[in-house]
């Protein structure tokens, strides 16, 4: 069994985009401005953003954060959207999701400027990204096709299974993964909470991504030997044992599961570094991309 160490791996993109940074500033260019736009005082939304700010600070990105009280109008969101989409200083921007229950997030994220939309989530980067376009790509598949890249896992004809059908992970990654080019070509099963005897076909898989959200839902019994398990679950289970009152676990029963596989990510430190990461790489592209149209 090999580790997926999306922690190291997140830290070698930084650190690359860090160098390009350096060079745009040494060519006295503008560098890349990220904005993020936080609604309320949710505490997972709060570490991710911060998360995203400190990230950007280290590798010499611009960044700034808007954050709004729980109470913002629905109508005054859309109008800090629409200062964003017209500020050509931002290069890219995202708003924190899950927004509070009285603003309609499908209507906010419409708004968002396909140009900016470095999380992927707008119809008209999604639309691309399904037909293999110039797109941003939504950051957790993204930083997934990354992974399976730089640890060359092979892929091509290969069967994967996909577990969660979410327009974040698990549409966009079957969409990816079935297309042509390295960490792809491989042919893709969707399931979901209405697929019929979903064991039958992880136990067919080549490879497995997990993007459910339920605590150790993938045990041994359901995977073959030399399986690649890709773990997108992420969740906060009580236990007044721990220190912070509980402890972190993804999809998979990682300590049966890791024994039968060849290469597994572990939560924490597989898929989450690397989202941030993508982000990041996100924000490069649209930086590279706001350049070559003024030129």
């Amino acid at each position: 069994m090999e580790i997926l160490d999306g922690k190291k791996i997140s830290n070698q993109i930084k650190e690359e985009i860090a160098v390009e940074v350096a060079q745009m500033k040494e060519r006295g260019e503008k560098v890349p401005h990220l904005a993020a736009v936080l609604v309320g005082n949710d505490g997972a939304s709060l570490t991710y953003v911060g998360s995203k700010v400190r990230s950007c600070k280290k590798i010499g990105f611009e960044s700034t954060l808007i954050h709004l009280p729980e109470d913002t109008t629905e109508d005054a969101l859309l109008k800090q959207v629409a200062e964003l989409n017209a500020n050509p200083d931002i290069d890219g921007y995202i708003v924190q999701l899950p927004l509070p229950k009285h603003i309609d997030e499908e209507k906010v994220l419409l708004a968002v400027d396909p140009d900016k939309d470095v999380d992927g989530f707008h119809p008209t980067n999604f639309g691309k990204m399904a037909l293999d376009m110039e797109s941003f790509i939504p950051a957790t598949p993204f930083g997934i096709m990354e992974l399976l890249r730089r640890y060359n896992v092979e892929t091509s004809g290969k069967h994967t299974v996909v577990i969660g059908r979410s327009h974040i992970v698990g549409r966009p990654i079957s969409i990816l993964m079935s297309q042509k080019g390295k960490a792809a070509d491989a042919t893709v099963t969707l399931t979901h909470s209405r697929t019929k005897d979903l064991k039958s076909l992880t136990l067919q898989a080549d490879i497995v991504v997990s993007a459910l959200g339920v605590p150790n839902f993938l045990k041994a019994d359901m995977v073959k030997d030399g399986v690649v398990i890709i773990d997108v679950g992420i969740t906060r289970v009580p236990d007044e044992t721990k220190e912070r009152g509980y402890y972190i676990t993804g999809d998979v029963d990682f300590e049966n599961v890791g024994k039968k596989a060849s290469y597994i990510t572990p939560v924490p430190g597989g898929v989450g570094p690397m989202t941030i990461a993508m982000l990041l790489k996100n924000t490069l592209l649209a930086r590279g991309r706001h350049k070559n149209k003024k030129n």
